[in-house]
């Protein structure tokens, strides 16, 4: 595997509802994911999750108190090294900054683990919705 010229940092939310999880719609529509944006400066990866969420699901909740892991994947010749956390989600909202660019579904485990790429992001997602939930206060 070639030695990364770059890591990039980033943060996700998997949104949990009533036993079904949230995936979207890369920005290009090829690919599913989950929601998840750069991080910036002076903002946690807790809050970075929160605002992708929102941004590019229309999605509000509350976040696990720690993250359920990390995974890599590769873009634009770089890696990008995601922290992850399970996000139960409170409020669904149709009207949010990223509606014109992405699809949003609700899928049982089975067919988001089905429908997502990155082998270390559906290990995340078992994970995720094994969790005994813990949220941040």
């Amino acid at each position: 595997m070639p030695t990364p010229t770059r890591w990039v940092r980033q943060a996700a939310a998997i949104p949990v509802r009533d036993g079904l999880v949230c995936l979207i719609t890369s920005s290009n529509g090829r690919r599913w994911v989950i929601p998840k944006g750069m991080m910036e400066p002076d903002k946690t990866s807790a809050e970075i999750a929160l605002q992708e969420a929102w941004e590019e699901a229309g999605l509000v909740g509350a976040l696990s108190a720690h993250p359920v892991g990390t995974y890599c994947y590769e873009k634009y010749d770089l890696t990008c090294h995601v922290t992850v956390y399970r996000m139960d989600v409170t409020e669904v909202q149709d009207n949010y900054p990223e509606r014109a660019l992405r699809r949003r579904e609700w899928l049982s485990l089975d067919d988001a683990i089905e429908r997502v790429e990155e082998p270390g992001l559906r290990d995340l997602l078992r994970q995720a919705m094994a969790m005994v939930v813990d949220v941040a206060e």
